[in-house]
């Protein structure tokens, strides 16, 4: 993600190798497992340490702290989730609306659900962070590719496409949210995220999204 995190979160040192990598992918995968067996509470960068297979020394010189591990956790997850919302809107640049709708929340449920003890888990850890710039940062590269997506549409007519795109990107994370916060069953998340694409696609329709016929008033 391209933001500084803030001073107090900042990691020690960033791995410039194979192997550094691959020890930042395990504590990263141990701290994940620790927040969904333990939650975030009982998180510590010693616990963290033990599940990965590392010393207490080589976690500190990356992650001088807990929150410093959990805020670049959290931005590991989020420029993942970025990439591939910007890759599915990419390949959607040219077609109609409807299929840019199904494409966009399909891409996003998916990578939210794919692991979904993982994406409560960073709910949750996200509370205790001085997070702010990392969530806007996410939110540029969100509306920068899904309002060019929109607006490659070849019937769109939008007349403020930025707060469409807003509205629209508002209305599909505060659902999904809603539906981990909730920890709703299979079938209620099915129904909700069919009844979301027919109500994002009835926006965009009234919005500009597709050309309508006048209405005829009686």
């Amino acid at each position: 993600m391209d933001v500084s995190p803030p001073r107090h979160l900042k990691a020690r040192k960033t791995p410039r190798q194979a192997r550094s990598s691959s020890t930042i992918d395990a504590i990263f995968e141990a701290t994940i497992q620790v927040l969904i067996k333990e939650g975030t509470h009982r998180l510590t960068t010693t616990r963290v340490a033990e599940r990965a297979g590392v010393s207490v020394g080589t976690m500190y010189q990356y992650f001088p702290h807990k929150q410093s591990l959990l805020y670049a956790l959290n931005e590991r997850y989020l420029d993942s989730l970025a990439e591939r919302v910007e890759m599915t809107c990419r390949k959607l640049h040219g077609r109609l609306t409807a299929e840019m709708v199904e494409a966009l929340i399909t891409a996003y449920w998916e990578a939210k659900m794919e692991r979904s003890d993982v994406t409560r888990a960073l709910y949750s850890s996200s509370v205790e962070l001085d997070n702010e710039a990392l969530i806007d940062a996410f939110a540029r590269r969100m509306d920068a590719a899904t309002k060019a997506m929109l607006l490659s549409a070849p019937n769109a007519r939008y007349s403020d496409i930025s707060l469409v795109n807003l509205t629209l990107l508002s209305v599909i994370f505060g659902t999904v949210r809603n539906v981990f916060e909730r920890n709703l069953p299979p079938s209620d998340q099915d129904a909700i995220r069919d009844e979301m694409k027919r109500m994002c696609l009835a926006y965009l329709a009234v919005a500009g999204g597709e050309m309508q016929a006048p209405i005829q008033v009686v």
